[in-house]
């Protein structure tokens, strides 16, 4: 259309039929599960997408479709290397309730091997904001708790936008959106830096993807259906 006026920043114009259409993905058929074009990280088969952090095979557990941590077993990491991405998972507390504060159902998720999402049974269950479950660990609380009873089953969604470095120099800090179990529990919220226990850890330059790292806390917290979607244009 000719006579509708340009775009800003776009060499189309207003509804302009030469702009290209948005390429089809069909949504998965129930809620919660991988679109067509993820990359599924975990569908309750084996643990061939993922490896311990030392680079040998992930020693966690496969039972019933789920993936279950095996304390002292360490930390997995994905072999898919990710940016900009939305990453689906869906983690359970042990039902049975042992321990308060951090030790109760303790884990993480940690976006570029670097940056962790708390997972925590929040459920009754008090301890520092910053560490409770949801939160960007050691730096802002979510800002609501939207924890289900242990055991049950929760979910988080998050938009991951990885930070920007021109040489030594952070251009744009990492920023993170949250929905745990369909809340917005972070909106946009601009990292401080890498995740470091009892400190705030400082920007340096880093490569533009990395994996997704789950951590072992010593406790039997389980996972199933996690899958992501790049989102680097």
């Amino acid at each position: 259309m000719a006579d509708t006026p340009p775009i800003p920043g776009s060499t189309y114009r207003v509804h302009d039929l030469a702009r290209p259409v948005p390429p089809v993905v069909k949504p998965a058929a129930e809620d919660g599960g991988p679109p067509s074009d993820a990359v599924v990280l975990f569908d309750g088969k084996d643990l061939a997408a993922w490896e311990g952090v030392d680079r040998g095979p992930a020693r966690w557990r496969v039972e019933r479709g789920v993936l279950e941590i095996v304390p002292g077993a360490g930390n997995i990491r994905s072999r898919a290397l990710l940016g900009d991405c939305q990453l689906h998972l869906e983690w359970a507390a042990p039902a049975e309730v042992r321990g308060d504060g951090q030790d109760r159902g303790n884990s993480g998720v940690f976006l570029m091997g670097a940056y962790e999402v708390q997972i925590l049974d929040g459920h009754r269950n008090d301890t520092y904001a910053d560490g409770s479950a949801a939160a960007v660990y050691g730096q802002f609380p979510p800002i609501v708790n939207a924890c289900r009873a242990p055991g049950e089953w929760q979910t988080y969604d998050l938009v991951w936008i990885a930070p920007r470095f021109e040489g030594e120099r952070l251009l744009q800090p990492a920023r993170l959106t949250l929905f745990h179990n369909g809340l917005v529990v972070h909106h946009g919220r601009a990292l401080l830096g890498p995740t470091l226990h009892e400190a705030i850890g400082a920007y340096a330059p880093h490569p533009p993807r990395g994996p997704v790292e789950l951590q072992d806390h010593g406790q039997p917290v389980r996972f199933r259906n996690i899958w992501a979607r790049s989102l680097d244009l």
